[in-house]
Order: C-alpha cells, then sequence, then structure tokens
C-alpha cells in the first residue's frame, strides 16, 4: 500500500474497531447494555482487509461477533451504539442487540446468533445477484466453529455448482466458545474444505491486513468475473472472553502450554503491525496515527453520550 488516503482508510477502520470495541467493555459494567456482546479485539484486519475491497451495493452477512464487520462495511457507529442500549434509534430498532446489527444502507443485510447462519444467507444473496445479472458480490463472516457445520459444505457446493459470486471468509481464531481447534479436528486445514467442490481456498495471516486485503482483492475479482466462489481462511486470534468484555488466556492448556499452531504467534496485534508497515514505509507518519486516532476516539464518546443521553420514549 502506497497510497496515504488508501492507508488512512484502512487505519480509521482497524483503530475505530479497536477502540470501539474497548470502550464497550470499558462501560459494560455500567449495566445500561442489557444484551450480551462477542467481541472482536485482535480480529480486526479480518473485517477491514475484506471490506476495503467491496464496493457499497456489494453484500455481507455476519456472525454474533458483528460489530467489526458491520463497522467495516460503514455501518453508522451511533446507531450501533444506541442499538447496544436497546434504543428504538439502534440500527436494529433495538430490537436486535449486539448480536443482530443490520444497515442495508452499506450493504450489511444482518448477522445470526446461528453457529453458520450467515452462510446460507450469503449463498441467497449471491444467487439473488447472479439472477438479477448484476455485478455485485456476497460475503459470508464465519468462525472455525461453523466451518465443522453441515451447512458451510451444503452452501459451498450450491454456490460451486451455480458459479455464485460468493466469498466465504473463516475468522479462524482457534476456538469454539472455549475449545481449541486441536481438540476438535485432527487437521488444521479449513482452507482446504473447498477442495471437493472445486472452490479455491487460501489460508492467510489474519493478523495482517495486507494478507487479507491481498486475499480478499483476488477472491471478488474471480466472482466478479463470474468465476464462481472462493474460499479465505484468515487465521487471527480472540483477545476477549467468547462473549463478556474479559480478557483471559485461551491458548494456552492448564499446564501453561500452548495450543496454537506452531506458525501462529500468540502475541501478533493486527493494529501494531499495521502502524509498523506504514511507519517503516514512511506512508503514514507517527503524527497522522495519533492525530486520527483522537479524531476516532471523540466519535465515540459522541455515540456513547448521545446514546446515554437519549429520550426514555426512545427505549423499546
Amino acid at each position: 500500500m502506497s497510497d496515504r488516503n488508501q492507508a488512512l482508510s484502512a487505519y480509521y477502520g482497524l483503530i475505530k474497531i479497536r477502540l470501539t470495541e474497548e470502550t464497550i467493555a470499558d462501560r459494560y459494567k455500567e449495566q445500561e447494555m442489557r444484551c450480551p456482546v462477542h467481541l472482536s479485539i485482535g480480529q480486526e484486519a479480518v473485517a477491514v482487509g475484506v471490506s476495503q475491497c467491496l464496493e457499497k451495493e456489494d453484500v455481507i452477512f455476519s456472525t454474533h461477533r458483528c460489530h467489526s464487520h458491520y463497522l467495516a462495511k460503514g455501518g453508522d457507529l451511533n446507531d450501533m451504539i444506541h442499538e447496544l442500549y436497546g434504543k428504538r434509534t439502534g440500527c436494529a430498532k433495538g430490537l436486535g442487540g449486539s448480536m443482530h446489527l443490520i444497515d442495508d444502507r452499506v450493504g450489511m443485510l444482518g448477522s445470526s446468533a446461528i453457529v453458520g447462519g450467515s452462510i446460507p444467507l450469503a449463498v441467497g444473496a449471491a444467487l439473488t445477484i447472479k439472477m438479477q445479472n448484476k455485478p455485485n458480490v456476497a460475503v459470508a463472516f464465519f468462525g472455525d466453529g461453523a466451518a465443522e457445520e453441515g451447512v458451510f459444505y451444503e452452501s459451498m457446493n450450491f454456490a460451486a455448482l451455480h458459479k455464485l459470486p460468493v466469498i466465504f471468509v473463516c475468522e479462524n481464531n482457534f476456538l469454539a466458545t472455549s475449545s481449541s481447534l486441536s481438540s476438535r479436528k485432527p487437521l488444521d486445514n479449513v482452507s482446504m474444505h473447498g477442495g471437493p467442490f472445486g472452490v479455491p481456498g487460501e489460508a492467510v495471516d489474519g493478523n495482517d491486513f495486507f494478507a487479507v486485503r491481498n486475499s480478499a482483492q483476488k477472491a471478488v475479482d474471480r466472482a466478479r468475473k463470474g468465476d464462481g466462489p472462493s474460499l479465505i481462511e484468515a487465521r487471527t486470534l480472540r483477545r476477549r472472553k467468547h462473549v463478556g468484555p474479559e480478557e483471559g488466556q485461551f491458548y494456552a492448556d492448564e499446564n501453561g502450554n500452548s495450543n496454537l499452531p506452531q506458525n501462529v504467534s500468540p502475541s501478533s496485534c493486527p493494529i501494531k503491525a499495521f502502524e509498523q508497515h506504514v511507519l517503516q514505509e514512511k506512508i503514514l507518519s507517527q503524527a497522522d496515527l495519533v492525530s486520527l486516532k483522537k479524531e476516532v476516539q471523540t466519535e465515540i464518546e459522541t455515540a456513547f453520550e448521545n446514546a446515554q443521553a437519549a429520550l426514555i420514549s426512545e427505549w423499546i
């Protein structure tokens, strides 16, 4: 990435997700957000890397861990925070809470708390796109737990058979709730699961924005050309509990031994990696990063203040 504006846009997306979710974690103890929250802290590069390759008219479907996808696709921050506080002014009118964000104005067509629920929805949207002869694509975000569901394979088979413009993005954080991937699967090979259906798959470092974006761009280009679906396995890490704001040690057994694959570092951070790259390549300066971070923090503080100060009549 050599374009300054592209770098600023990417960093804006990354830091907006990180700071928003850290603020949610800090304020959750106030017990005014009465819905459960599933945070994506540590996984920001996947959402932003994929969304940077999409147009406004392209559509995405997400999971219970959907804040990052909603914000990366251009969802309104104020609407999201109002939703977490259960206000009618929220993006789902206060009825969905943290796990059911939606904004059809930017192509965020919804998220599902059902494991694997995003996958057939994206395939259905891709079928509509093809039947209407539109140039758009659909994206399904899901976790490694969903890659063990039958609907994943059924959906890939159908999408491949009809050459649908859909991209399957597995955010592999090596955890299904708290069960490690190594305790659930004999092989660490999610990216290969599309092979029997002729769906090309690629495993990328999900903590590397540039690796994710490059892989996503290839998949998007393939879909737009009519060549059918692709599978991206973005290998990343989850920094908070499955649900709730608490931190914890998730990638070691009771004896302190790592349960991560040898090629995955437990200290990887997509934000730090991005900052190091753009500074080293002199694309952005330290002053740029500090200034943008302050701007985003102000947006977040305003969004929370507005949500908490909303009139009682705006409660559901």
